[in-house]
């Protein structure tokens, strides 16, 4: 009895570890983005016409342009801030909690949720996924793919580190 108690053990120590591992690749994408960005441009693919989108059930994407990202690979925390401009963005700083999502057979994301002024999770406990299309030492691409008019399509954000 006793040794099937240890072999229990020991499995379950091995699947927990296992899933919450992340992969050499991954924790070099988490030391290439820890550090100040700035959110140089956000531009469309697969959208025609003019664009009004709320992203990240906090502002227009426009209002993020601009903005700086700060990401701390240590404890896996971060923040953003938009600047007022115009009458259609305020001044805004949230707390984010941020990771690498690694799906089977797709390109790495990364995922974050917005986080209140206790540190709890907003939006339901929901967070947002971006690809990584591109992750470079003074450059990032993350894509948000979404749906229009029945069609494949997707935000583009370009970062350039500080």
């Amino acid at each position: 009895m006793r040794n099937l108690s240890r072999l229990i053990t020991s499995f379950i120590v091995v699947i927990s570890l296992s899933c919450c591992s992340v992969s050499k690749e991954a924790g070099s994408m988490k030391k290439k983005i820890n550090g100040n960005w700035m959110l140089e441009t956000v531009t469309t693919e697969g959208i025609n016409g003019k664009v009004t989108a709320t992203v990240f059930n906090e502002a227009s994407f426009k209002c993020f342009i601009g903005s700086s990202w700060n990401f701390i690979s240590s404890n896996s925390l971060g923040n953003y801030s938009i600047n007022a401009s115009g009458t259609d963005c305020s001044t805004l700083t949230r707390t984010i909690r941020w990771s690498i999502y690694e799906p089977k057979g797709e390109a790495k994301q990364l995922q974050f949720m917005r986080l209140n002024d206790k540190n709890k999770s907003m939006d339901n406990g929901d967070g947002f996924r971006l690809e990584i299309s591109e992750l470079g030492a003074t450059a990032m691409q993350l894509k948000s793919h979404i749906s229009f008019e029945g069609k494949p399509a997707a935000y583009v954000y370009n970062f350039v580190k500080n």
